[in-house]
């Protein structure tokens, strides 16, 4: 992977980090030093219909391939008959519905009280080319059905839908520029040790900060000076933490460069000119029956504590919408900053957003604000470009555009079981991969498609199983309980932990080497035992 170097939009401070917009074909930026190979634990790749398996040794990986391992042994999960045989990649099929495959992943889901509802879209940059909803807004009797103008409580996907193009936006004014350090907008920053904090420290979460409740005495003031008396994780620009605090204080900077309050600012500058209606923080209680409410919440309180204590109106949560709003916010991405002939985000603002910024020696890549491969990016599913981009929310949203594929998948749902976080990214994951299997541009049919992913999914599973000791994979009497995987199913965090360095080795090659060596070793052992018996007798003689 190459890396670029070029000068930075607007405002270059003198002496700071030259960081700047890029095109897409320009594959990275650079955070920190160390390996630029992806980190993705299956590495697909459909150029020359090859498959690549890579299990690399991060925890991001590991997690990633015992998910593979389950989709592969996992009947509920899409296969080559529940996917179309016909049709041209790109284009709705013929009853413009979504495959079956995903509704009964949004059924299953439902009936295993994983979510109340759900409503999946797929679109491109023409329109949407299909969505299914399954469910209701709530479990009380007599909720209404969920559909693609339900209003539903975005949570993190506010950092990306509303905070992230709001900083954005000042850039391309002029008013704000990547390299400014933090402190010339928050002068509680201006300590010593604090002067390589910047904006992009922020947007792309290696600031070094990390989360805490915050006061509901004074809520800003308080969460600005608390954050400023940290003491790093690590030294910022150095490695990734995903940290809401960052985006909480990017909400603030719009305040403050902008003299707006961060959905006063969205309104005018970015919902509005996209005429997305729905879209908003605070929605008023005359919209309470198009809401779903989460879980702690009303329909229209936002569910995140923090934000509550802000006011409802945050740079980390707090932003609702439908995925019919959020189609149109995806559909402008991939016309880079356009649509339906206006300009929203200028083209060169969207290029650097969503190229990718490497952390943690390589194996962490993120836009701004946006999320490219990462352990949160499960809703890239199989078959997204490795150039696509995302983000998740913790009350069941997520949201993936893919431009080279011109591609997009949204998940809005009433989650309900906050516990099982595993399965509820698998279903994130399994809903990607059948809507790009169906309708990505570049070549081949569906069902090609979904044939070569389980190839894959069963060559990482065959991996996996043979090494049963270190994964334990679901029991057919644990499924139904654990949404088709028991609850340890996967010891991901262990798996590639003690295996150290060992690079980019399967986990029966390692086995293997790891038995050789044993074997070795204790012939060796064995060898200098007996030698000295030898010379003990020699002496007795």
């Amino acid at each position: 992977m190459l890396v670029a170097t070029c000068c930075l939009a607007s405002g270059t401070a003198t002496g700071a980090p030259q960081v700047a917009a890029l095109d897409r074909t320009s594959p990275a930026h650079t955070l920190s030093h160390g390996r630029t190979e992806s980190g993705s634990a299956i590495t697909i790749d459909h150029s020359d219909e090859a498959v690549t398996v890579t299990i690399d040794g991060s925890r991001a990986d590991a997690e990633a391939e015992g998910d593979a391992a389950g989709r592969a042994l996992d009947p509920l999960h899409f296969d080559n008959s529940s996917l179309p045989g016909s049709g041209k990649v790109g284009e709705p099929s013929a009853t413009g519905s979504l495959p079956f495959s995903i509704e009964r992943l949004l059924e299953r889901a439902i009936s295993y009280r994983l979510i109340d509802g759900g409503v999946a879209l797929v679109g491109n940059r023409s329109g949407v080319l299909s969505s299914v909803a399954r469910g209701k807004i709530s479990g009380a009797p007599g909720a209404p059905a969920i559909d693609d103008r339900t209003i539903f409580d975005l949570a993190s996907l506010t950092k990306v839908i509303a905070t992230a193009p709001a900083v954005m936006k000042l850039l391309d004014q002029g008013k704000v520029a990547l390299s400014d350090p933090i402190s010339r907008w928050f002068p509680e920053f201006a300590n010593p040790g604090h002067e390589e904090l910047t904006v992009l420290s922020l947007l792309t979460h290696t600031s070094g900060l990390d989360d805490f409740g915050v006061s509901p005495d004074q809520p800003m003031e308080s969460a600005v000076h608390k954050a400023a008396a940290q003491k790093f994780r690590a030294r910022p620009n150095s490695r990734f933490h995903y940290a809401d605090i960052n985006f909480i204080l990017l909400g603030e900077l719009v305040h403050r460069v902008s003299g707006e309050p961060l959905n006063q600012f969205c309104q005018e500058q970015i919902y509005g000119p996209l005429s997305a209606a729905n879209t908003m923080f605070l929605p008023p209680k005359s919209l309470a029956a198009s809401i779903a409410p989460t879980s702690g919440g009303g329909a229209g309180n936002v569910q995140d504590p923090n934000a509550r204590r802000l006011g409802g109106v945050a740079g980390h949560a707090g932003l609702f919408s439908t995925a019919l709003d959020l189609s149109r916010f995806a559909r402008m991405m991939l016309g880079g900053g356009m649509l339906d002939e206006r300009r929203v985000l200028s083209e060169q603002v969207v290029a650097q957003m969503t190229s990718p910024y490497l952390a943690n020696n390589g194996s962490v890549l993120r836009g701004l604000g946006w999320d490219i491969s990462s352990p949160y990016s499960a809703p890239r599913g199989s078959l997204f470009s490795q150039g696509s981009f995302g983000h998740t929310g913790y009350s069941g949203s997520s949201i993936w555009i893919d431009p080279k594929q011109d591609l997009f998948v949204i998940l809005l749902t009433n989650r309900i079981d906050y516990h099982n976080t595993h399965a509820f990214n698998q279903l994130r994951r399994d809903v990607s991969t059948v809507a790009a299997a169906t309708y990505r541009a570049g070549g081949g049919g569906a069902l090609q498609l979904a044939s070569l992913t389980t190839d894959v999914l069963h060559e990482v599973t065959r991996a996996m199983q043979s090494a049963p000791r270190l994964v334990k994979m679901a029991s057919s009497s644990g499924r139904g309980k654990y949404f088709g995987r028991s609850k340890r199913a996967c010891k991901s965090d262990r798996i590639l932990a003690r295996s150290g360095r060992r690079g980019v080795r399967s986990a029966a090659v390692s086995r293997a080497s790891r038995t050789a060596k044993t074997a070795a070793a204790r012939s060796a052992a064995g060898k200098t035992a007996n030698a000295a018996k030898k010379k003990r007798s020699g002496r007795r003689a």
